[in-house]
């Protein structure tokens, strides 16, 4: 976001399109340098802010704006869309960045064409909008079937990869054929982070993304967020925050911004591991329905290839059955079972558990954290020889 020069944060503070993802991570959103004061502040906790004579600048009240999500806003924005100008609003959980997004754009009378296969509580939001008297569409995200049920929409939600099966689209056919039909187009990029794909260069108005998983990566925080070029699109977002007080807490948005600073570190090492666990496990007689874009095998993995960076740390596949699922996950030494994903530390779950996604019973989605890629591998393939005995 834009902020006037009184909250000392310098705009496109990481130098611009050239600097590497890395040195973008590490730099994004941080004031200019201060003698005898910290690269990145500390959390301004701040319900109300000394306002003499008439309301102005950036901060007047603590549900509106806050020192620490201007600077974390300011880097994702660097980080989604490198040298331009947009427009980020954080919020205090990825649904949150959701429903504002949906609740915000569309009244009732109009259409919005949502993926069936995209992730378990977004169903949820679409039974919200039918009460309000909106039209909901879906279809799945493999194959653009999206692209059948635009005539007349107002919005198109994308999420690609989708979570948990793993399946891409083709981002800018969508988007280019959403806005000749007059519909915005919003991206739920969780999966991917900014750093594997950049859903407003190929098109999108709306980045979205849960940064409980990956963008901060260490499973103790929830936040969203919503960044658009288009500022009339952002205010809408953010005024849709002040109204729901969606916001996120002050030390959260520190944790988040200091976490930044790995990002890529941390991104590299788990696609990377991820594509050697892909490959391992696509030798294994009991695992069918492997996905991975990054996979050159995958159903996905030429248009994943032309539009992703870099591919993601999840990894979904098939095991016999339930029991057989149960009993891998339940001898992984250095994998916990929970349901996130994302993180520094390597997650698993069978994810039929849960119901909502049209998934087999032993259907594992595996989050590769950034445990040394040897032992990580070690750890699976005696998981599963243990299962299979």
């Amino acid at each position: 976001m834009t902020a006037d020069d009184s909250d000392g944060i310098r705009p496109g503070s990481t130098g611009g399109t050239r600097d590497g993802d890395g040195t973008r991570a590490v730099r994004a959103g941080l004031p200019e340098a201060v003698k005898n004061r910290p690269a990145l502040p500390g959390p301004a906790f701040a319900a109300h802010y000394h306002l003499p004579g008439e309301p102005d600048g950036p901060y007047t009240y603590g549900r509106d704006e806050n020192p620490t999500w201007t600077a974390l806003e300011r880097a994702i924005g660097e980080l989604e869309a490198p040298g331009e100008s947009v427009v980020t609003t954080a919020f205090a959980s990825g649904m949150a960045a959701v429903s504002a997004v949906l609740l915000s754009q569309v009244r009732a009378g109009d259409a919005v064409v949502l993926p069936d296969d995209g992730y378990q509580a977004l169903p949820l939001v679409g039974e919200q909008l039918t009460a309000y008297g909106v039209e909901v569409r879906t279809a799945p995200t493999a194959g653009d079937a999206q692209l059948s049920a635009l005539e007349g929409a107002r919005l198109l939600w994308i999420e690609t990869p989708s979570n948990p099966g793993l399946d891409v689209c083709d981002v800018r056919r969508l988007a280019d054929a959403a806005h000749a039909a007059g519909a915005l187009v919003a991206v739920d990029n969780t999966l991917a982070t900014p750093l594997g794909q950049r859903p407003l260069a190929l098109g999108a108005d709306f980045a979205v993304a849960s940064d409980t998983k990956g963008l901060t990566g260490h499973g103790d925080l929830l936040l969203g967020h919503v960044t658009c070029r288009d500022a009339e699109l952002a205010a809408g977002v953010r005024r849709w925050r002040k109204i729901v007080g969606a916001i996120p807490g002050p030390m959260e948005a520190w944790l988040a911004h200091r976490s930044l600073a790995t990002l890529q570190l941390r991104v590299d090492r788990q696609c990377a591991t991820a594509l050697e666990l892909a490959r391992t496990l696509s030798g294994r007689s009991e695992v069918t329905g492997l996905r991975y874009p990054g996979l050159e095998s995958d159903p996905s993995y030429a248009v994943a290839s032309r539009q992703m960076r870099r591919y993601g740390s999840v990894v979904s596949f098939e095991l016999p059955d339930r029991a057989f699922a149960e009993r891998f996950l339940a001898g992984l030494r250095l994998v916990d079972d929970a349901t996130s994903f994302g993180g520094v530390r390597s997650t698993a779950e069978r994810r039929g558990r849960w119901g909502g996604d049209a998934v087999s019973e032993g259907f594992v989605r595996f989050s590769v954290g950034a445990e040394d890629p040897v032992d990580l591998l070690a750890d699976v393939v005696g998981a599963l020889d243990a299962a299979a005995r």
